[in-house]
């Protein structure tokens, strides 16, 4: 693609210094918290952020950090955050917020010396009442000169509902993905496994689901961690519950569901990590060796305590979700069955989120609308076709996160479906870049539904999807 504007490179410049920032006042906080002051970890901290606002201060002149609910500003650039360093974010934004601030501007002339009594002041534990009028009465104690604060502003704001979901589904997001790691890492090493903590993940994931479905779906196209094993198992069960809601499955069973969905794969865990995250191909005899999961699973949650029952319902996803629905797949049947809808639901989460991934022995991922297709049209792949469309209703034809080329040359990136069932091929997208392909300074949000008044047809339409990788794009700027 193109040279960015100078505009965009601007920005782009900042979303580096945010991050960076943003990472290196919690590293402070956390030394000043477990460290005495003369420490070289605090002083070696502190002057990370020190050098960072200097430089940010001489090339902007002011350095603002504006928090509001979870959104974060470094002047008037929107933070957009990576996943992997959510959790140390949303950290800072706690303690920020928890003293009612709203906003903390550095002063051109700041001294190195004032950083240390204005971050103890946040470490300090805010009363439960008027924290703003607690902290500034101490903040103006401070011999602190440089620094301004103001107090947080009324944040329900109609424009920032939709991201505020979004905020609420990542968080979710990130904490099952954390869950899901601890726990099939426990398996693999054979410590004892806390089950709880996979259903508490799991309950977080059934209620985002129900209330509000496309900001917890738009998730799923995030790729920023690194284990894709603990993604993969946390995406399935994300599709197998809204699967589960859309066929009408009570509140109770969406959370049985989810339980099979996050334990799908927990046989791989007796599998040598080498063939898991194996580059190359697999041999025949690796094949053969990786079809053994399903049985392993099996006999994993057979053992697993914590549940209050035997999970049987769990037992059987796990064995049965590579069947297959005429029983062509593994493990072979020596009898007549049919796998159970809870393992149907399953597998055909488990191939959408697969086919979709880049993962050992998969280095191309196909795009989504190919996916679904092919899930839909071809029986030898084995999926119960009433699972899929349901699947296809919830995604739309161009799931979240799809990159897709418009009629008009322009790139964009689907940011929800349509919840219209007769327009799931017209998502809402937001365009990043023109049809000379320079990317845009802000995304453009456009409903592929809207009409020409004056034609009747659709402003713009998609003529092919396209791969991110190809235009250097990172979906997750413009998901979250």
């Amino acid at each position: 693609m193109s040279r960015l504007p100078a505009a965009h490179e601007g920005a782009s410049q900042l979303q580096d210094y945010g991050r960076r920032l943003l990472t290196a006042l919690y590293a402070a906080l956390r030394a000043l918290k477990f460290y005495p002051l003369e420490n070289d970890t605090v002083q070696q901290a502190l002057d990370e952020v020190h050098n960072l606002v200097r430089g940010l201060l001489d090339q902007e002149g002011v350095v603002e950090l504006r928090v509001v609910g979870d959104f974060f500003w470094l002047n008037d650039v929107r933070l957009r955050l990576d996943l992997a360093n959510y959790a140390t974010f949303g950290s800072f934004a706690k303690a920020v917020s928890g003293h009612g601030l709203g906003s903390v501007e550095i002063m051109p002339g700041m001294e190195r010396s004032e950083w240390a009594p204005f971050l103890s002041l946040l470490l300090r534990d805010p009363p439960d009442d008027e924290p703003y009028n607690a902290f500034m009465h101490r903040f103006n104690a401070a011999p602190i000169e440089h620094v301004e604060v103001t107090a947080q502003q009324d944040t329900h704001q109609p424009e920032l509902e939709e991201e505020a979901a979004l905020e609420a589904a990542k968080r979710t997001y990130v904490q099952s993905v954390k869950a899901a790691g601890t726990v099939l890492s426990d398996v693999r090493l054979g410590r004892a496994v806390n089950v709880r903590k996979v259903k508490r993940a799991v309950q977080g994931i059934v209620d985002q689901v129900l209330a509000n479905e496309p900001s917890i779906v738009a998730m799923t196209s995030l790729r920023d961690f690194d284990e894709y094993t603990f993604t993969h198992c946390v995406n399935v069960t994300i599709f197998s519950i809204v699967i589960g809601q859309r066929m009408g499955l009570k509140k109770l069973q969406l959370y049985e569901l989810g339980l099979c969905a996050l334990f799908h794969d927990v046989g791989k865990m007796r599998l040598p990590e080498e063939l898991i995250n194996k580059a190359e191909s697999l041999s025949d005899e690796e094949w053969m060796l990786l079809k053994e999961h399903p049985t392993e699973g099996l006999l994993i949650l057979f053992q697993l305590m914590g549940f209050s029952d035997m999970p049987y319902r769990q037992m059987l996803a796990a064995y049965e979700h590579h069947m297959k629905t005429d029983l062509t797949g593994y493990p072979l049947n020596r009898r007549p069955r049919r796998p159970g809808l809870f393992s149907r639901i399953v597998a055909v989460a488990d191939g959408f989120d697969a086919g979709t991934s880049v993962r050992s022995y998969q280095f191309k991922p196909w795009a989504p609308d190919a996916v679904l297709k092919e899930m839909r049209d071809n029986p030898k792949r084995g999926f119960d076709p009433l699972i899929v469309k349901l699947l296809i209703n919830a995604t739309g034809v161009y799931p979240p996160g799809t990159i897709v080329v418009l009629d008009t040359l322009e790139l964009a990136v689907v940011s929800s479906c349509n919840p219209d069932q007769e327009k799931l091929h017209q998502p809402v997208v937001k365009v990043i870049s023109d049809s000379m392909g320079a990317p845009l300074a802000e995304p453009v949000t456009l409903d592929l539904a809207e009409v020409d008044p004056a034609t009747g047809k659709p402003v713009r339409t998609v003529i092919k999807t396209a791969s991110p990788e190809k235009y250097g794009i990172k979906v997750s700027d413009y998901i979250t």
